[in-house]
C-alpha cells in the first residue's frame, strides 16, 4: 500500500527538500507543486515527491489521526 504522508519541511535547496514527521526525515522533490513552499510548511510526500501543500492545522490533525489509527506494530 502506498500512502502520502503529511510532513514538515525542515530544509530546502532549490527543488529539493528534506521533510520530517515523528523524527523520520525524507528527501523529496517539490518540482510537481504548483505553489511556493518554504521551511516550516507542511506538504504531502508520496514516492519522493511533495504533491500538495497543507494548512498547518489540517496537517497536524491528520498526523494526530494517523498516530491513533496506526499502531507501532503496523509501522514495523
Amino acid at each position: 500500500m502506498c500512502l502520502g504522508v503529511p510532513m514538515k519541511i525542515i530544509s530546502r535547496d532549490g527543488d529539493d527538500i528534506v521533510a520530517e514527521v515523528d523524527g523520520v526525515s525524507k528527501e523529496a522533490s517539490i518540482m510537481l507543486l504548483g505553489e511556493e513552499v518554504a521551511v516550516g510548511d507542511y506538504v504531502i510526500v508520496h514516492a519522493g515527491f511533495a504533491i500538495s501543500k497543507l494548512d498547518e492545522e489540517y496537517a497536524e490533525e491528520t498526523i494526530r489521526l494517523m498516530r491513533e489509527v496506526f499502531s507501532d506494530e503496523d509501522m514495523a
